[in-house]
């Protein structure tokens, strides 16, 4: 049997197989950020797939780091009876559902200024005092940073009253977590930064808030991004060191991607034209150090295309999980193909255009899939 095809365990949830739907942004909330009916039938889509665990888009903890009108909220009880619907049909399929808590920090200004509001983050900034950021900011209080992981664990409560599975914490991609971590981004001289345990407070501090909300044995994740994508920010032995550190508090899975951004795709975690092998799993040997350092499980995402590359990776005990995300946008349906022993490549080849379609304010959808549609 593939050991892709086996089940694994994340602290005491088993996951039925080895793949993940890595977080991916829909746009498809209601404008009362709401769960729609849009959305159980995309994520139904991916259990009938067999995506053994199903990583929700972003859902925001509070207004101050919401990044889009088409973003989830779980900032209030009258949002459980939501999800609640996401997780019954999730679990009608066989498939696990996790949610991803979020904070834009810096990065949610566009949106906090239609609000009328300045973007928070760690350290103020203005215009152009940071050449991989265009916005302004201003510097979190620290009222604000407890308020903000008292909202962390709050959306924790949320999430296991609607009956889903697990929570992940969002700690990479140039958000508020990652703006803690990178010592580019965090210039504070307090308890919340300058050594890599004070810019990790934030993440242990939200751990405990959503521990303390869901008790000990519900598994809080989180994806961490381990090195910016650029010289002179966070640099990959400090993040790997942040990996052990988070480990050993309790995080039951660490997701290894990276920080902040740099100025084009190459520099993201959402690199392009990935149609060689050589050119997948560009964060492997990142995963793969963290696995050997911590006693948690661990999600490999980046470029991963080929199953029998997905499975080497597994069975050399690089990481526990495969998490795809582009991929699944084109190709739900891909992992139960695989499993009935079409193994047939994945069609994405990464051209980002799913997510130059979502920054118009629409929903996801594979474009290149579209635009054949419509030519036939």
């Amino acid at each position: 049997m593939n050991i892709l095809f086996s089940p694994a365990k994340i602290g005491g949830l088993e996951i039925p197989n080895r793949f993940v739907r890595s977080a991916t942004y829909d746009g498809g909330a209601d404008k009362g950020g709401f769960v729609s009916d849009w959305q159980i039938e995309l994520y139904s889509a991916l259990a009938k797939g067999q995506v053994g665990l199903i990583v929700s888009g972003v859902f925001n903890i509070n207004i101050v780091g919401k990044i889009s009108p088409g973003q989830n909220s779980l900032t209030d009880d009258k949002f459980i009876p939501g999800l609640q619907r996401l997780a019954e049909a999730v679990h009608a399929h066989g498939s696990k559902l996790a949610v991803q808590l979020f904070h834009g920090g810096r990065e949610a200004f566009r949106r906090q200024l239609l609000l009328g509001r300045e973007a928070v983050a760690p350290s103020g900034l203005k215009t152009g005092e940071d050449c991989y950021f265009e916005g302004t900011c201003r510097e979190m209080a620290e009222e604000e940073i407890w308020a903000t992981v008292d909202a962390f664990g709050q959306a924790g409560r949320r999430v296991q009253e609607a009956g889903c599975d697990a929570i992940q914490v969002h700690g990479a991609h140039a958000y508020l977590l990652s703006q803690f971590l990178s010592p580019h981004s965090n210039h504070r001289v307090d308890k919340w930064g300058g050594t890599l345990e004070n810019r990790l407070k934030l993440h242990k501090e939200i751990y405990q808030a959503a521990r303390g909300q869901v008790g000990p044995d519900y598994p809080v994740m989180i994806k961490l991004g381990v090195a910016d994508g650029f010289p002179g920010g966070l640099e990959f032995q400090e993040g790997l060191e942040a990996a052990v550190y988070l480990a050993d508090l309790g995080y039951n899975s660490i997701e290894v991607s990276q920080g902040l951004r740099g100025a084009d795709y190459e520099q993201t975690e959402f690199r392009t034209k990935i149609i060689k092998r050589g050119k997948e799993a560009y964060f492997r040997e990142w995963a793969g150090q963290v696995k050997r350092r911590v006693d948690v499980s661990v999600m490999m995402v980046g470029g991963l295309r080929s199953l029998s590359l997905m499975e080497e990776i597994v069975a050399a005990n690089e990481a526990d999980f495969i998490s795809l995300s582009r991929p699944l946008i084109r190709e739900p349906d891909i992992i139960a193909a695989w499993r009935a022993g079409k193994s047939r490549h994945v069609t994405c080849v990464s051209c980002n255009k799913c997510f130059d379609h979502l920054q118009t304010g629409a929903r996801l959808q594979c474009m290149v899939q579209t635009k054949r549609k419509r030519e036939r």
